[in-house]
């Protein structure tokens, strides 16, 4: 017998290439994705990273890793893999589904980076979906009757927006006036973003059709209402509560969109010279009490900062998921951070452009990586958002443009092989 050999393996660094979307619509029949079909959709995204990084060998691609929340009709059929037939990638790319709500675009990332540090992967593509017009949130789900008969959960926690109002509860100090104008703020940075072109390059544009109307070529997000002022939120009905605190203007919306990112090791980047727009640092998943998921986030950026050895004073970019601007301010309450402090959402967030489900993370990612090659003097940063039925996720980042990164990423790598 040939004598045993051991197989040696370290850890490689995980970077962020490129992400793109469409422009993220309205869900309904008014919505400028009536009719279009959720899987085309990630097809645009696909495409378009192909075409935006030509020096990236199709054949190259080891995985597509495509989140839907609800995985039925169009969203479903083990859409990673149909996307990317659909898309023309080689028959030799496999792809796959994944689901965790509204945090499965961060997760197709976080589980394919993890294949990449492993070593199975070289490069990935990784993303999500949500037609909610197509698929209204909870279509079609069949929750098992014992989460009622015994009492697991509150039945209030299959509703965002009551999980939001109890969050009002637990911490009486963010009040409706503070959610109004963290809402508002949202709105006039987004708006401002716009008016920079510091939205623009990221979107894939997206024609459509509608009987009657013809073609349209949609290039901007449909959500937004700039001019947006807290004494317009003031009149907003709350509709999960009477007397409640939660309405439609300072949560965010139905929404149609589809995101989707390229991830590569270092090695691999340098190989095919691919941009780097972020590493990966850490990344940290973790559960709370249904009854209040929005403050998922806490528990999570605490496990991530732990395992990076970071504190939250490292942190110099902010990039949280506006479900409900309660579950922000919980987030900043938390860490001590100001409502309107300047590291926070810079260009807005979902509140004013929207929150189609399982998209949303790459749309953090995106935002944050654009706001680090804007400024150097960042050199951590994290994107992070609750989910349904109570839990949170954070990504820590690292920017390639900080003086300190190419250091950094040297340790990294003779860590890993000691």
């Amino acid at each position: 017998m040939s004598p045993s050999r051991s197989a040696q393996r370290s850890v490689r660094d995980v970077v962020f290439v490129d992400g793109v979307r469409t422009p993220f619509g309205k869900a309904g029949e008014k919505g400028i994705y009536a009719g279009t079909r959720a899987d085309d959709l990630v097809v645009k995204c696909i495409r378009e990273l192909m075409r935006r990084n030509p020096s990236l060998p199709a054949d190259r691609i080891d995985e597509v890793a495509i989140a839907a929340t609800t995985q039925t009709g169009d969203q479903g059929l083990t859409i990673g893999r149909t996307a990317a037939l659909l898309a023309g990638l080689p028959r030799t790319v496999p792809g796959f589904a994944i689901d965790r709500m509204c945090a499965g675009a961060m997760t197709a990332v976080t589980t394919t980076a993890s294949g990449i540090g492993f070593g199975a992967y070289d490069v990935v593509i990784a993303g999500g979906v949500e037609h909610m017009g197509n698929h209204p949130m909870g279509s079609g789900a069949d929750p098992n009757p014992r989460f009622m008969s015994e009492r697991l959960v509150d039945p209030a926690a299959l509703n965002m927006g009551n999980t939001a109002e109890n969050l009002h509860d637990r911490f009486p100090a963010i009040t409706k006036d503070r959610t109004d104008a963290y809402a508002a703020a949202s709105q006039a940075k987004l708006a401002q973003a716009y008016s920079r072109q510091q939205i623009q390059n990221d979107l894939v544009p997206v024609a459509t059709m509608k009987p009657g109307q013809g073609w349209a070529l949609h290039t901007a997000d449909e959500p937004p209402r700039p001019g947006t002022t807290v004494e317009d939120l003031a009149e907003l009905r709350t509709p999960f509560r009477a007397h409640g605190r939660v309405t439609a203007g300072n949560a965010a919306g139905l929404n149609d969109g589809a995101t989707a990112a390229v991830l590569a090791s270092a090695e691999a980047a340098a190989e095919l010279g691919l941009p780097v727009k972020m590493r990966l640092v850490s990344y940290a998943f973790a559960g709370v009490e249904p009854e209040v998921m929005g403050i998922g986030p806490v528990p999570a950026t605490e496990k991530a900062l732990k395992n990076a050895g970071l504190a939250i004073e490292d942190i110099g970019l902010f990039e949280i998921n506006e479900a409900f601007a309660v579950q922000v301010l919980s987030f900043l309450d938390h860490f001590g951070i100001a409502d309107d402090d300047p590291r926070v959402n810079r260009y807005g967030g979902a509140i004013a452009v929207g929150h189609p489900l399982a998209s949303s993370g790459v749309r953090l990612m995106n935002q944050l990586a654009r706001q680090f090659q804007e400024d150097p003097s960042v050199r951590y940063g994290i994107t992070t958002m609750c989910i349904g039925l109570g839990m949170g996720a954070t990504v820590i980042w690292e920017n390639p443009n900080h003086a300190d990164f190419e250091s950094s990423l040297q340790t990294t790598t003779e860590g890993a092989a000691a």
